[in-house]
């Protein structure tokens, strides 16, 4: 048993060890920056009350004895914190100022009132429209539910009996569905070339091994590429392009969920059609495929879609052919929209500025996507017509804009289309246009280009 004076000494020295480390944590211990340590601060600590009348010295502010500063005091006096210009209409003066008239008062209560019956009011029009926004999605989520249930129960089964009937276009006419619309569009472009899934395993296959022995694409390469009698030289070519399909939906870029299968397909076709090769725009074609179909599926309708007359001119470059299609165009552009043509003439905007984008990508890239589907949607069924009908639909729904324009302007804007156009009226403008000249349809007029270059031709003209 230790000692009474033994204890002592334990408890003094214990004592002084408490006393040693009761030093301020930033003489003992080095304090941290961001990068590392910076050494202690050295020399004496500022007593608080001499910081603190420092700071009241700087500041304006007085302090226990210094002389009361005319701001302090009126602050001193303030019986509230105005926190809104609202506490200013509602609160009385301070007691330091004379007090509001009863009249000035009632004005300040009467429009405090206002403002709150014109909050009330913004808030109730705002709940209504979010009541509105969310009645109308839940109708369209279920007029989208019934149509697809139609179509898996009642059309598909039964397509080649009802796919011509009225009721069925009407139905087209509205929109697919989303979740039946990869198997109309196969059906309705149909297969004429035979395609099977092994022959597309094939083209791919032989699309890898090109790849393999390929150098990487430079610019350099890019353009020589791009007048290359071997068309499947531009295999290379699909990686410069397939960064700049959708970017904004950054699921075809590289590390995408579907970068490699749209590299797949564009790939595999440059090897089934080597004369065609790979060019610019077919990615967003096969993009849109790739979000409706499944892979192979989406070659088989990809390849079909390319070899249909239209495609096939633009793919080929067919310049004569191309011509004969813009004055086609032209034709109808003048009977349905003549005060528009006129100004387009004045200004001479040939419709080979616009239009060879919009055919190119099938309004793809021009248009909102999911827009762009429900013309693909009409596309499908009516072929090349429908495209040029759509493309005066758009010159319709934006005449009154564009005939305020020039042609810089006006080619500015067709290029660059709206990024938010209404569907609805998108196409009602398109129901109203009327594809007859003369009591001639647009296979017919096409047909009568064709022979005759020269008659009616307005872009051959010029």
């Amino acid at each position: 048993m230790a000692t009474p004076s033994l204890l002592l000494y334990i408890d003094r020295s214990l004592f002084a060890r408490r006393v040693k480390d009761s030093r301020p944590v930033e003489q003992r211990d080095p304090g941290w920056k961001l990068f590392g340590k910076v050494p202690p601060r050295e020399g004496p600590i500022k007593d608080p009350k001499r910081i603190q009348k420092e700071y009241e010295t700087k500041s304006g502010r007085a302090g226990p004895g210094n002389p009361t500063s005319p701001r302090h005091s009126v602050r001193k006096n303030l019986d509230f914190e105005p926190l809104s210009t609202t506490a200013l209409i509602l609160e009385d003066r301070p007691a330091n100022l004379p007090a509001k008239p009863a009249e000035e008062a009632q004005k300040h209560r009467q429009q405090y009132e206002e403002m709150v019956a014109q909050a009330k009011k913004r808030e109730l029009k705002e709940a209504q429209k979010r009541k509105k926004q969310l009645e109308d999605r839940c109708k369209l989520e279920e007029s989208i539910g019934t149509a697809a249930q139609i179509w898996n129960q009642e059309i598909l089964p039964n397509w080649s009996t009802t796919c011509t009937s009225r009721r069925v276009r009407d139905l087209w006419w509205q929109g697919i569905p989303p979740s039946v619309r990869g198997k109309v569009w196969s059906l309705a472009v149909g297969n004429e070339l035979n395609i099977t899934h092994e022959l597309y395993s094939i083209c791919l296959a032989r699309a890898k091994e090109k790849w393999s022995t390929t150098p990487a694409p430079s610019l350099e390469t890019e353009a020589e590429d791009a007048g290359s009698s071997n068309r499947e030289s531009s295999l290379e070519l699909i990686k410069l392009d397939i960064s700049r399909t959708f970017p904004q939906l950054c699921i075809f870029q590289q590390g995408g969920p579907y970068h490699d299968v749209l590299h797949s397909i564009l790939g595999a076709y440059t090897c089934y059609r080597p004369d065609v090769g790979y060019v610019q725009g077919m990615s967003f074609i096969a993009a849109v495929l790739i979000l409706n179909l499944d892979t192979a599926d989406a070659f088989i309708a990809f390849a079909n879609l390319l070899n249909k007359p239209c495609q096939m001119a633009f793919f080929r470059v067919d310049h004569s052919l191309m011509l004969t299609y813009f004055a086609a165009f032209e034709v109808f552009f003048e009977e349905n929209l003549p005060k528009l043509f006129a100004h387009f003439q004045k200004n001479n905007l040939t419709p080979d500025i616009y239009l060879i984008d919009w055919i190119f990508t099938l309004y793809s890239k021009s248009l909102p996507l999911d827009l762009a589907c429900r013309v693909w949607d009409v596309f499908c069924r009516d072929n090349e017509e429908f495209l040029f009908r759509t493309g005066l639909g758009l010159l319709r729904l934006y005449q009154d804009v564009l005939t305020t324009m020039d042609f810089i302007h006006m080619a500015q804007f067709l290029t660059r289309l709206p990024e938010l156009i209404p569907a609805e009226q998108l196409f009602q403008h398109i129901a109203a246009i009327h594809m007859t000249s003369r009591n001639r349809k647009w296979a017919q007029v096409l047909q009568a280009l064709q022979k005759d270059p020269e008659r009616g031709s307005p872009v051959l003209k010029r």
